[in-house]
């Protein structure tokens, strides 16, 4: 059986992205490949302008194993600058201009890339580098762009080339670079190329809802370089249910890729049933599927819910199952030419149905950690079933059916996914207690409220000074992405303790989040709105000048309150009000 279910080799072209996407262009040149805020562009301008960003990176030194930081506001030009540092034979870097500073900083000196990509105001995001940088609105620059393309370049880009550098949390403290080689990417295109969505549909438009500082954005970039028309949505939408629902229905969206829990809320907001045009598939990633969630895909007429799971390690993808072929949710079988196994601690296979540590294999895996040699050889260890190969050891917990087909069970180690994103609980307990006032931390994710998973960060701070804990969340919120901020920041006098002297995490406390005892409402609006805010929070009441976001609230919990703005007092507020200005 072992052998049996991961039979599945698939002939896959030796062609890279690059080249996909030139063979594309030169099919559908007047198609339209990317439509965003900022531009809409055909297969010929797209390709015409990323092989004038390619020539100014050669130019420039760029060449095969040289990694490319790309620091743009999201919009077409992110697109284009993916696409020439891959022509160019680079390594994309995404660096996200809305990271905090010292997070840019870091992945910039380790990465060490040769050449950055920024514009005028994004460049003000970076720190001090030793890297070439190339400023894409300064008129020389610009200039160089707006010239005649000359064609594609003659770029040597081999399989095991890297193709990207991502970046994810990590468990010492320092977030970890993952480097995916073009051999990767060629299968997924290969797989999408292949399935069940386009063997007999027409071009589909597909929305980017995605940072593409996360993985799985390559997943909805490669529709695109498949001939499909890419949408990057712009920030204050895709961050925003109700708008993203209405941009779907709108622009008449045939795919979308969603977490969890963002599905959840686009379907409560009619995606599936008062929208006039109804997507085509639905692909869930980032986190585990409910059931609920899985019985109304599976009760969705006329749209396909495809569940994915993959880490960052395994280029986006290595398990897929189609809703609509089982009662329960299931992480399904391997992709073509990748393979899963169920192991003990000694690497030897399961029983049917008992749980085991995930491994998997094939041509998908990652080249490695960037200058991580050691942790590298501790994750991607030498199969006992296929000599010669590696496998990446996930930390995913999963049992195999009768039918070879996984079941996600959880993580087995501290590891957590919150919202789709992957993040160590230890990189952020280190930051915390880099703060000059706390003498020891702890950090844990929580789920006090069913589905509602939270980070909470417990301190002890040096001489029991008790209003640290604002000060420590400002801190990690300098330092850390937002999705890797806790909620809330717990005041211990210390950390609680079991027998055998280890952190005794169930006897740490929930967070008491309790509004001020500030200002009330002195209008009807006021009134409302501080219900609404309470009744989302569920605390017993919100004063006019409290922090949504100080109170426990986060990105889904603000757009559950956007939601409830508009039922109760009739008006639309967009999400990028509330964070400019949180309160009632």
């Amino acid at each position: 059986a072992l052998t049996r279910w991961n039979d599945t080799a698939l002939d896959v072209p030796a062609a890279t992205v690059p080249e996909l996407f030139e063979a594309q262009a030169v099919t559908t040149p007047d198609a339209v490949a990317v439509t965003a805020t900022d531009a809409t562009l055909t297969f010929a301008e797209l390709n015409a302008r990323a092989n004038q960003v390619a020539r100014l990176l050669v130019a420039a030194g760029v060449g095969p194993e040289s990694v490319v930081g790309v620091c743009l506001e999201r919009g077409s030009d992110q697109v284009v600058a993916l696409l020439g540092v891959l022509k160019a034979g680079g390594a994309h870097l995404p660096l996200d201009p809305g990271y905090p500073a010292a997070r840019i900083a870091y992945m910039v000196q380790d990465a060490a890339p040769a050449v950055i990509l920024a514009t005028t105001a994004t460049a003000a995001a970076l720190p001090a580098h030793d890297a070439a940088l190339l400023v894409l609105d300064d008129a020389a620059t610009a200039a160089d762009l707006t010239g005649a393309d000359d064609g594609p370049l003659s770029v040597a880009i081999r399989p095991e080339h890297p193709a990207y550098v991502i970046y994810t949390s990590g468990s010492t403290g320092r977030p970890k670079g993952v480097a995916v080689p073009h051999r990767g990417l060629s299968h997924l295109a290969a797989f999408q190329r292949a399935g069940v969505i386009t063997r007999s549909g027409p071009r589909m438009r597909v929305a980017l809802t995605y940072s593409l500082s996360f993985d799985a954005s390559w997943e909805l970039l490669l529709w695109m370089v498949a001939g499909h028309e890419l949408h990057v949505v712009a920030n204050d939408v895709r961050r925003d249910t109700t708008a993203l629902a209405r941009y779907a229905d709108e622009h008449r969206i045939d795919l979308m890729a969603l977490t969890p829990v963002q599905a959840e809320q686009l379907l409560d907001e009619g995606l599936l049933d008062t929208a006039a045009h109804r997507p085509r598939a639905l692909l869930l990633g980032g986190d585990a599927v409910g059931s609920a969630l899985w019985e109304r895909l599976r009760a969705a007429e006329g749209t396909l819910g495809l569940n994915f799971y993959g880490p960052t390690e395994a280029t986006v993808h290595v398990l897929h199952h189609d809703t609509e072929q089982s009662g329960r949710p299931l992480i399904g079988r391997p992709l073509p030419n990748t393979r899963a196994y169920a192991l003990d601690h000694r690497l030897r296979p399961v029983a049917t149905g008992v749980a085991g540590e995930l491994y998997v294999s094939g041509a998908g895996l990652a080249r490695g950690y960037v200058r991580r040699a050691g942790l590298t050889a501790q994750r991607f260890v030498a199969s006992p079933f296929e000599p010669g190969q590696r496998m990446y050891r996930t930390g995913d917990l999963v049992r195999q059916d009768a039918d070879g087909r996984f079941e996600y069970l959880g993580r087995a180690d501290d590891q957590v996914k919150i919202r789709g994103y992957r993040i160590e609980p230890g990189e952020v307990e280190a930051m915390a207690a880099g703060h000059p006032a706390v003498a020891q931390a702890a950090v844990v994710a929580r789920e006090d409220i069913a589905g509602d998973r939270r980070l909470v960060a417990y301190v002890v701070p040096v001489d029991g000074e008790a209003e640290a804990a604002a000060s420590v969340r400002e801190f990690i919120a300098a330092r850390l992405p937002a999705h890797m901020v806790p909620s809330a920041v717990v005041v211990l006098d210390a950390l609680p303790l079991s027998a055998n002297g280890k952190l005794d995490r169930a006897a740490l406390p929930a967070p008491a989040h309790t509004a001020t005892a500030g200002r009330g409402p002195a209008t009807l609006p006021e009134e409302l709105l501080c219900t609404v805010f309470a009744q989302v929070l569920g605390l017993p009441a919100v004063g006019v000048d409290d922090d949504f976001f100080a109170l426990g609230g986060h990105s889904l919990l603000a757009t559950r309150l956007l939601s409830r703005v508009r039922t109760v007092l009739g008006v639309e507020v967009p999400l990028r009000t509330l964070f400019e200005a949180p309160t009632v």
